[in-house]
C-alpha cells in the first residue's frame, strides 16, 4: 500500500494526477518539443532522445511508475493545466525514493514544458506535492537536488523557501559527465506555522 497515493491535487487551473493511457500523445509531443530544454538536465540516456521519448517508451515508463507507486516507493504525478473541461499535459513531478519509519523522507524531481514555464505552474505543483507529502503522505522531509547551472529550477525552490543544505560534488551522471548538485530541503516544521507550503506560495504571489 502506498500511503497518500493515488491522489488528485489541484490549485486554480493546475491539476496533478496519476498518469493515464491517454497522456501518451501529449507526453510524446511535449518531450519531443523540449529536447533542448530538458536533455541538459536529465540523466545521460543510453539511447537517442527520440527512442527514449517514443510511444513505446511512454508505455514502459508508465508501467514502471505504476509499479513503483504500488510498492510505495514513489508518487508520480502528471502536471496538467485545466482549460475549461479539458486538461493539457505540461509536465511531471514525482516524490521518489520514499523512506518510511524514522526517516519519513522523499526526493522531489520535476520538469515542465518550456512553453508554460514562468507562469507559476511549477512552484504551484511543488507546493501541492510538498503539502500532500506532509499531510496524506505522512512524510516529514522533502529534498530536491539541482545542478548549480539550472537557474530556472533553483528559482522554483528558492522562491518557495526551501533551505539550501549542502553541495554534492559529482552527484549524478548527466549530459555526459558527473555533475555537481545543490541540495535543498523542507521539513514539516518549516511550513506548519504558515498552514503549509501552498499557503506560503499564495501569500508570496499576492
Amino acid at each position: 500500500m502506498n500511503i497518500g497515493f493515488p491522489a488528485v491535487l489541484s490549485e486554480g487551473d493546475v491539476v496533478l494526477r496519476p498518469y493515464q493511457r491517454r497522456d501518451l500523445r501529449q507526453w510524446v509531443e511535449v518531450r519531443a518539443y523540449n529536447e533542448g530544454w530538458l536533455r541538459q538536465w536529465e540523466a545521460t540516456p543510453p539511447a537517442t532522445w527520440a527512442e527514449l521519448n517514443s510511444p513505446a517508451a511512454f508505455r514502459l515508463i508508465r508501467r514502471a511508475m505504476k509499479r513503483a507507486a504500488k510498492e510505495g516507493e514513489s508518487m508520480p504525478f502528471a502536471i496538467c493545466v485545466r482549460d475549461g473541461t479539458r486538461e493539457r499535459f505540461v509536465g511531471h513531478i514525482n516524490l521518489g525514493s520514499i523512506v518510511r519509519r524514522a526517516f519519513s523522507s522523499a526526493y522531489c524531481g520535476y520538469w515542465i514544458d518550456s512553453r508554460t514555464a514562468g507562469r507559476g505552474i511549477m512552484p504551484t505543483a511543488v507546493a501541492l506535492v510538498v503539502d500532500h507529502a506532509f499531510g496524506a503522505g505522512r512524510l516529514h522531509r522533502v529534498e530536491v537536488n539541482i545542478r548549480p547551472e539550472n537557474k530556472p529550477s533553483r528559482r522554483v525552490v528558492e522562491k518557495l523557501g526551501f533551505r539550501e543544505e549542502g553541495y554534492h560534488p559529482h552527484y549524478m551522471f548527466i549530459d555526459g559527465a558527473w555533475r555537481d548538485h545543490i541540495g535543498y530541503a523542507l521539513t514539516w516544521e518549516d511550513v506548519a506555522a504558515e498552514g503549509g507550503l501552498l499557503a506560503r506560495w499564495r501569500r508570496l504571489r499576492g
